[in-house]
Formats: structure tokens, sequence, C-alpha cells
């Protein structure tokens, strides 16, 4: 299938094609298939591409997206520049991207198809431009990637390739996407030609939707429009509210997409938090303890005020980073508050959203910026220096002035500067790759910043343990509807039943990584109650679906957790929603059974009754057939 070109037809077809999930219960995931170094890093082998673009395809696939450049693997008689991961056989293997991806967006739609956006124009050595645009000239034999909306249906056959939308995208570089309510996604802004910053003569301040909506046009952004030159990448989230929170240079708006409104929102204080000044930044989880409401962390960056930019005397490889976190909760107000400063300034940063809650900040430095050149005063090529290696934890349940710690963390042994990437994996650990702050494949030992190929695994303090393996998931998770048991027996609860208090289930959406962001990274805590028996130690997690509302968590591929102790059960990957692009459909939600303890009975109950959580959930299976009969007695008889 390389280089296929679907036909405007089919791709009406396979937008409009059903996928409905059925929900089916799935096998209970076991137990990780290796053991990590509990809070440090592994270096696992080198990517066959720089990972300046990373993803979670499948359980067992990562997919590696770079630029075009003179990567050592060959494909069809040129370099690489993608390529797919397995983690179960650490094996590899390369992919034709079709076209220039360079600094390109990503993200999935509700139907499970991953898209890949913009870049670069076509390039030869170093990065320069080359003779044609076709792709048909060397040495690299690239086309021209700035429209290009290039598509993967992740496999673990090993048998899916990229392919071209034949609906191309606007010329973008440096575009964020982020996926909508109804499974499509929003492409927004970017520039026309590429650059450290962005100018008037090539700047896109606009956004359009894939698949198109009405004619297709581009609607213009008022915030993209008056944040030059630093508004390349915006911070972009869907919020339970179903507006976007908009985040570019230092402006902030809410955008009505009903209406194509913005509404302004106080000034990031303290730092730009945009490329290239690139702070960490992630939506907090939503859970039922804040009624699922969106809360925004923004840590380091750069405090570069516009006109300096573009100075001549703008040397960014001398110039501190920030330390400071802010936070915005945008559908209550307008207004940021100040959160505990990282540890150490940073630029560069990744937030990696964990299972259990708390956030992961690794990879940056404290000198600089993104981006490189060929300028006197660059590091080489990078416009960054100083690399921060030790990673650092976010606790958002910790108490002020305590949410950071980097007790048990270990440094890692690579500088992840400029183009390097991470992303959470089903067994709970990271991987870290990337890192290539040049024009062109660069190595060798007298390079500081050399294009990176070395990829680590972070692994979290509790990857060693046993995990949970709760029984009753399911492969589907829908906006309301009939709620869902989940069986866990003495080991899952570590042999006390009061640890069932601990426990929830979650759902985490990795996201898109580049470029120190995760487009469309999410977690979502189910709402549940429990049924203990202290008899045996088991349990059944009384679980709702997800709220009836897609703007909480868009559908499409997601990870699922169950979580006791704090210690994360392997992920799932499940579908939200129904599989489809479209209105997705929204049921009301059953009230869960209270909470209850049933204490001992004295009687030495091993647990094959009904006083457990076996027999529990064999009664509740029993009735759900057993209604199930009923109405189809009833369609019968309609």
């Amino acid at each position: 299938m390389s280089r296929q070109l679907l036909s405007a037809c089919s791709v009406a077809i396979f937008i409009a094609v059903s996928n409905a999930q059925t929900a089916t219960t799935i096998a209970p995931p076991g137990q990780p298939l290796k053991t990590g170094v509990p809070g440090g890093f592994e270096i696992i082998g080198e990517s066959l591409v720089s990972a300046q673009q990373l993803f979670l395809g499948t359980e067992d696939k990562v997919y590696f997206v770079d630029k075009v450049e003179a990567n050592p693997t060959l494909i069809n008689n040129h370099p690489a520049w993608a390529s797919e991961w397995a983690l179960s056989s650490n094996t590899q293997r390369p992919m034709d991207a079709l076209t220039n991806s360079f600094c390109a967006g990503g993200n999935v739609l509700g139907n499970g198809t991953w898209l890949n956006v913009g870049g670069n124009q076509a390039v030869q050595w170093g990065g320069e431009p080359a003779q044609a645009q076709d792709g048909t000239v060397g040495p690299y034999f690239n086309a021209d990637g700035r429209t290009s909306i290039r598509m993967l249906d992740p496999c673990d056959d090993g048998n899916c390739e990229w392919y071209l939308s034949p609906v191309p995208s606007q010329q973008r570089w440096y575009p964020t996407l982020e996926t909508l309510q109804d499974g499509s996604v929003l492409i927004l802004g970017g520039c026309l030609n590429g650059g450290y910053v962005n100018d008037r003569f090539q700047d896109n301040p606009t956004y359009q939707f894939f698949p198109p909506r009405g004619d297709g046009q581009p609607i213009r952004s008022p915030i993209l429009a008056n944040t030059l030159p630093a508004n390349l990448y915006p911070l972009t989230w869907l919020l339970p509210s179903g507006n976007l929170l908009i985040q570019s240079n230092w402006a902030t708006v809410t955008l009505n997409l009903a209406t194509n409104t913005e509404t302004p929102l106080d000034d990031i204080p303290e730092a730009v938090r945009v490329y290239p000044a690139s702070a960490g930044t992630i939506m907090l989880p939503l859970t039922p303890a804040n009624n699922y409401t969106a809360t925004l962390l923004f840590c380091g960056g750069s405090n570069v005020q516009t006109d300096r930019w573009t100075a001549p005397d703008f040397h960014p490889p001398t110039y501190p980073a920030s330390a400071s976190c802010v936070k915005l909760t945008p559908d209550v107000s307008g207004t940021y508050s100040r959160e505990d400063p990282l540890p150490e300034i940073r630029v560069m940063v990744n937030l990696i959203q964990l299972p259990d809650g708390k956030v992961l900040a690794l990879n940056g430095g404290q000198l600089g910026t993104a981006g490189y050149g060929n300028t006197t005063w660059a590091i080489g090529h990078s416009y960054g220096d100083r690399p921060v290696l030790k990673p650092v934890m976010y606790d958002p349940s910790a108490a002020a002035g305590s949410k950071w710690s980097a007790d048990g963390l270990v440094e890692s042994t690579v500088a992840r500067m400029y183009h390097s990437s991470a992303v959470l994996l089903p067994d709970g650990s990271v991987m870290v790759s990337g890192s290539n702050p040049n024009p062109d494949y660069t190595v060798g030992p007298d390079v500081q910043y050399p294009t990176e190929y070395r990829t680590e695994l972070w692994y979290p303090s509790w990857y060693n343990d046993r995990r949970p393996e709760p029984q009753g998931l399911l492969s589907s998770y829908s906006y309301g509807g009939p709620s869902f048991d989940v069986t866990l027996d003495a080991e899952d609860l570590f042999g006390d039943v009061e640890n069932i208090k601990t426990a929830f289930v979650s759902i985490i959406r990795p996201g898109f990584s580049t470029h120190n962001m995760n487009m469309g990274q999410r977690f979502v805590q189910l709402d549940s109650t429990y049924t203990a028996y202290a008899d045996n130690n088991t349990a059944v997690l009384h679980v709702s679906q997800l709220p009836p509302n897609p703007s909480i968590l868009a559908p499409g591929p997601a990870l699922l957790f169950v979580t006791v102790k704090g210690v994360p059960s392997i992920g799932k990957l499940i579908m939200v929603g129904n599989g489809v692009i479209g209105e997705q459909p929204i049921a009301q939600v059953p009230t869960l059974v209270a909470s209850q303890m049933v204490p001992k009975t004295g009687n030495g109950n091993g647990g094959s009754g009904s006083n457990s959580a076996a027999g529990r959930v064999g009664v509740a299976q029993w009735w759900v057939g057993a209604l199930v009969a009923i109405a189809s007695v009833f369609a019968l008889g309609s």
C-alpha cells in the first residue's frame, strides 16, 4: 500500500462506513513482560529514524515520524523518515511517510485512524530546498509535505502503511491538531514555509476540520493573527464545555466552534509557553471528585518579550529558562493561578500523564529555546543548552509547597533537547526517544547534540510490583449507559480488602508527542462504587460508563487502567465511543449502588458462594442475561 492515494469517493466511504463498536468483555490484563529499574531509565536500542514525533498505535506498536534527512536506514531506495517499533519483540521496520513530515502535527480520529498533517517542502542535503518538489529527485526523493494529510490505520501484522488523503490541508508547518467531540479533528495554525518563529508574510492564522465541514474553507483565528511571532504549535484543548482553550504567545482565549467566536481570557503570566519557548503543558486528571472540570498546567518555558524573538542581539543559548508553573480552569475562570514551581528552570520539557494520577516531567534544558540554525552563537546548531537529565514527579493531590518530588528518580545518560519525544506505554513505562537540533543527520564524537537514535524506557516506582488483573473490563465505552462490574481477587487487593477503597478505573489517551507537547493527551477517571467481601479479601467495582458528554473525552482509541493502592494494571487498548466519526450516542447514567463492606461471616467461606466477588458478579450476569431474554421476547412479539 506504499504511496497509496485514495480517491475522494473512497475517502467519503471510509469516513461514512460504520465501524460501530459492540462492547464485549476482554481478557484480564496480565503482568509486564520484563522487569525494569524503578525510577530509572534503560536504553533498549536505537531507533531507525529520529523520534521527532511519536505515538502509540496498538498495545504493541509505537510509531516514529521524523523529518526528511539522511537517516542510515533506507526504504524504497531513499532514507526512511518513519518507522514502527514492536514492544514485545523489540524489533523495528522502516515505513514510507510519503511526503516531508518535518514539524507536522498529529492526532487520532474517532474511528482509530491516525493523522499526520503538514510539514516542509521537499529538501536535499542540509535541509535545503530540493530541485523538484514532486519526489522525483535525489538525494532523498521526498515530496512537498506542507499540504499533506498522512493517514495510518495501526496494525500488529506489519502490513499497515502510511497513505495520503486526497483532501489536502492548507499549507501548514507547525500546526496543532485536536480531536473534537464528534471524532473529527481540528487543524489549527502554522506557517507557510517555516523558520525559528513566524512572521506576517507567511503566517496561516486559520483553522480547518478533517473530515472537512461545510465548504471546507479555513476560518480565521484572531488570537493567532494577533500573537506573532510566537504563534506556532498553539496550545489547544477541547474543554468539557465544548469550547476549546487556545494559548498562543502571551494570549489566551476560548473558542466556540458553533459560532466561531473567541472570548479573551487573561494573558498567561511569567513566561511564554508555546514553541519555541516550549514549556511542559498538560490537562490534569478529570475525575468525579472535581466534577470532570478541566484544569490546564503550564510549567517552564521562557520569559521572552514579543519584540525580543527577532532582535539581532537575542542569543537564545545564553537565555535562562523559567521554573514558573501556572494553572487555568477556563470553564470556571479566565484568570491564571500560580502553582508550585519546577525544582529547576526548564525549557523543552515533556509532561506525561501516568496511570496512578501523577505527572512525569522529563527532557529539556536550562538555557535557550527550541530551534536550531547556522548561527555563530548556536551550540553546534542548537538554540538550547545545559540539558536536564533528571526527571521530576508532580502530584496533583499533594499539599501546596510539596507538589514536585525527585525522590527515587535517577538521571538519564542521554541529553534530550530539541526534537525529542516521550509517550506512555501500556505497561506504565514511558518511551523516550529523539533529540536532533540539526538541519540534517549529524553525528560524531565532536557533536555536542547529535541526531539521536538511542531509545529509552523510563520505569515508574511500582513497575516491578505485582499488577492487578481485573476481570470484566469492556472493549469499548459509551457516553452514559449501563454500568458494569469489575472483579478483583485477593492478590489484586494485595491481601487486604480495605484496599478496594483506593481502587479506580481510568482511561488515558497518551497522545501524539512532538515538540514537548502530547496532542490529545488526557486522563479521565470513571465513577465507581464497590462491594467488598471481608471473608476472602475480594471485591467488585461497580463502574459507570463515561459521563454523557463527549467533550470530556473525545471518541477514539485509548488505554484503560485499573489502579489499586497506587499500582496500575497493564493498560488495555479500548475504543471510546461508537467507532464512527459523527455525533456520538448519549445515554442516561444509572445510579450506582452504594459502596459497602460485607463483614466476615465467621464460616470460613472460601469465596465460591454469593458472599464473594465471583458470586456477586455471577448473580449480576444472570440478571443481565434474563433481562436480554425478556427484551428479545418483547421484540419478537412486536
